[in-house]
Order: C-alpha cells, then sequence, then structure tokens
C-alpha cells in the first residue's frame, strides 16, 4: 500500500438490484491533492462517493482510504467527511447552532469544537445566528462545508461544492479548499462546472456508465484531447487570417465569430500548432488581444470520452439519493 495515497480504490463494484452503477472502478488520489471527479449524470460519481463517505459498501474490490481497508459495515472512515446531494441541515436551526448540534452528536462542545472559526472559514460569521431555512442554496452549501472542516478532515468528500455561489462565495469556498490541500487535506469533489475543476484539481478522474474512462493529470488530459476551437482576436485579423491560413495544422472556420464582433477569428488546431501560430503573429507584429478555447480542454475531453459508443450500454443510471452527509 503506497502510504502517499489518501485513496486507492481496485476494481469496485456495485450494483443496485439489476443496475450497473460502478464496473471495475480503480482510482487514485494522492495526499494533499484536489481530485476532480466528472461525468454525465447516473454515470456513478455519487455512488462512488458515497462509498468513500461511508453511505455504502462496495460489492466487490477492494477500497483503502488513508491507509486502513474499508470493511463491510456502513461507516465514515476515520479522518473522513464531506457530504453528497447537499448538505443535511436542521432547518429551524440557526447556523451556529446546526453545528453546535453536530459537534455535541460526536461527544464535543461547542465552546471548543471550533464552531466559530469553521463559520469564519466559509464567511458565514455575519449570519451566524440565522436559522437555515432562510438560507440560500449557496448559504446552505458552505454550511455543509463548516460543518464538514468541524472533524479536521484528512480526506474530504464534496458534491458539487460551489452550487448556488455567487462569485464571491465561490472564491472564497475555492481558497478554503486551496488552503487544506496546501496542508495535507486530500479533496475529492465532483462537478458539473469544468472551469472550477479546471481552477482547483490537479487531477481528474472521469466516468461514464459506471467506469472509468480517464484518469491522470489535466496536463495529460489535455495533450490527449483532440483538436479544440479557439477564439482569436488581434490587432490585424485579415494579417492573421493569413497567417493563420499559411500554419500547418490550424484550419480557419468558415464562421469568424458573431455577427459585429470584429476582429476574431475562430481557428481549430492542436496546442502545438497554436503555439506556432502566436509566435509568428508576433514576430509579423501583430497583437494578440484574446486567444481562449470556446469549449475549455477539460470539457471537450468529457465530451469525447463520454460519448463514445463504447462507453454505453443500458440499465446504468445510478439511483436517487436522499441528501447525506457524515464525517468522522
Amino acid at each position: 500500500m503506497d502510504t502517499l495515497l489518501a485513496v486507492r480504490a481496485r476494481g469496485i463494484t456495485k450494483c443496485f438490484g439489476d443496475v450497473v452503477a460502478l464496473d471495475g472502478v480503480d482510482l487514485d488520489v494522492t495526499q494533499g491533492q484536489i481530485h476532480g471527479l466528472v461525468g454525465p449524470n447516473g454515470a456513478g460519481k455519487t455512488t462512488l462517493l458515497g462509498l468513500l463517505l461511508g453511505l455504502a459498501v462496495a460489492d466487490g474490490g477492494r477500497l483503502d482510504i488513508l491507509g486502513t481497508p474499508v470493511g463491510r459495515a456502513l461507516a465514515a472512515p476515520e479522518g473522513v467527511a464531506g457530504f453528497v446531494d447537499g448538505p443535511g441541515l436542521y432547518p429551524s436551526l440557526t447556523a451556529r447552532q446546526n453545528l453546535a448540534a453536530l459537534a455535541a452528536l460526536r461527544g464535543r462542545d461547542a465552546r471548543t469544537a471550533g464552531v466559530d472559526d469553521v463559520l469564519d472559514q466559509v464567511g458565514l460569521t455575519d449570519v451566524a445566528g440565522d436559522r437555515a431555512r432562510g438560507f440560500s442554496l449557496g448559504m446552505r452549501q458552505r454550511l455543509g462545508l463548516a460543518a464538514a472542516l468541524l472533524t479536521r478532515p484528512r480526506l474530504l468528500v464534496l458534491d458539487e461544492p460551489s452550487n448556488g455561489l455567487d462569485p464571491a462565495g465561490k472564491r472564497h469556498v475555492n481558497s478554503v479548499l486551496t488552503r487544506l490541500a496546501a496542508e495535507g487535506t486530500s479533496v475529492v469533489l465532483s462537478s458539473h462546472r469544468m472551469d472550477d475543476l479546471e481552477a482547483l484539481c490537479s487531477e481528474v478522474t472521469i466516468v461514464a456508465t459506471g467506469r472509468v474512462v480517464f484518469s491522470g493529470p489535466l496536463g495529460k488530459l489535455a495533450a490527449e484531447s483532440r483538436a479544440l476551437d479557439y477564439r482569436l482576436r488581434t490587432s490585424d485579423p485579415e494579417a492573421a487570417r493569413g497567417l493563420a491560413d499559411d500554419t500547418a495544422g490550424v484550419r480557419v472556420l468558415a464562421d469568424a465569430g458573431p455577427p459585429g464582433d470584429a476582429g476574431v477569428l475562430l481557428v481549430r488546431t492542436l496546442v502545438p500548432a497554436l503555439d506556432d501560430l502566436v509566435v509568428r503573429l508576433v514576430r509579423a507584429g501583430i497583437a494578440v488581444r484574446e486567444l481562449a478555447p470556446v469549449v475549455s480542454p477539460l470539457e471537450a475531453a468529457f465530451l469525447a470520452l463520454t460519448e463514445r459508443p463504447d462507453t454505453g450500454r443500458p440499465g446504468n443510471k445510478e439511483p436517487g439519493n436522499k441528501q447525506q452527509e457524515t464525517g468522522r
């Protein structure tokens, strides 16, 4: 067992009757790493997160968490916390009372459990005395994160933690997760927001129909992806078009951007050819004012990998899950 792995899963299977939720899943999560979990609805993400949190037990395979094999009991492994399908909260209690109640369930006094500290970490100090029933979705997500942080977890498992967050709230939560990883906490998070995952994660795992179709660093994913479409805005679009047409591996698309968007080219290319084009533009004295993928490399790879015919098979949707939260 590699002691540097917070999660090591090999050949994990899980079925619900005739429904195959996970089919031979392997997963490695390094300590101190933020690891993204991506997949279409029904791909097996929630089931896999539930296994990590001790909310379900695998039918087959081996799962080691924080260096310890996971047994057959439904219980959160020591040092693991998080939530799936949104945090479970007491709506009639205030934010502070919710956390105090959770601390009491674990045999701890709210005054020494760090309730006010975790509220401050997630930016909820100003509403600590407000009842949870009046919280927005984003505020509930942040309170769920605060509840998980109460246990000072070594592995944090989060399902769509940015749901409902405004830009300021998202930036706040992302900074918390980045700091935790820098301090050695491992984070596994599922999200449909590719920009969040690209900003936070060093590695991602893409699942489709219960199987892993990619797992590894984002850089490797980008290198293996197909050609992407890029928006290219320059100081001289006509000269830029000529250079693009003359650059091997670069294709200028017929549609040069939406009406009225002067100076924009749409080009399709791989990264090496794009780099060559940028060098040629600079040498020609043409200013590059914007260069961005129309679809991010992660999203492009996600679409390519999850839409392959060989990943699809019938009867592979996950059963619905109620709101669940755990932590020890």
